[in-house]
């Protein structure tokens, strides 16, 4: 081979080398495009389905709320109509109690109370264990937040739909539905 064919074999070899070099860059580019393009989409497809779930979260913990208002109501309305628990006669009933003093802020879902006696009720449409451990909690803080009833006997409970029964093994009362307990309230009622 002569030196001006080895040249030229050179030359050509150097452009092909550029052309494959071009075209392994165009290729890349391409791919980087496509892949950010890619990210984009997946990117969008994350924000709907974080919208979803947002929705579905709500609508969860909307429903949650809904069967513990239910509950509450329940069981304020049936305390409401007797004021005795534990075969103790009560003479106020504050649902939904809150208190914040500092730091230290709750609320206790139904309180009874006559000059002896208080009794703290936390309701629940389904009792949970992490529940009954949590009046440990609500005990403390309610005798930090109402040290006004310090020198009446403290009583403690649990009520719900569903109870975990080891409440008791805590020393909690615990109050459940029993039976077919309904009130009718139609004062314009009329025979069809």
């Amino acid at each position: 081979m002569t030196d001006k064919e080895l040249k030229e074999y050179v030359l050509g070899l150097a452009d092909s080398i550029r052309e494959l070099r071009k075209k392994n860059q165009e290729e890349w580019e391409a791919s980087r495009r496509k892949s950010q393009e890619e990210w984009r989409e997946l990117k969008l497809s994350q924000a709907e389905t974080d919208k979803k779930l947002d929705k579905v979260a709500k609508l969860v913990g909307s429903i949650a709320n809904n069967q513990g208002d239910v509950a509450e109501e329940y069981f304020i309305n049936s305390l409401e109509d007797k004021m005795e628990l534990l075969g103790i006669k009560f003479d106020v009933i504050s649902p939904n109690l809150y208190r914040k003093k500092g730091k230290i802020e709750d609320e206790y879902d139904i309180v009874l109370v006559n000059g002896k006696s208080i009794a703290i009720i936390e309701v629940k449409y389904k009792v949970h264990e992490n529940d009954v451990k949590n009046l440990d909690k609500k005990v403390e803080t309610f005798k930090e937040l109402f040290p006004e009833y310090s020198h009446l006997k403290l009583y403690v409970g649990i009520a719900g739909f569903k109870v975990y029964k080891k409440a008791k093994e805590k020393g909690y009362f615990i109050l459940q539905r029993k039976g077919d307990v309904i009130e009718t309230y139609a004062p314009n009622l009329r025979a069809a």
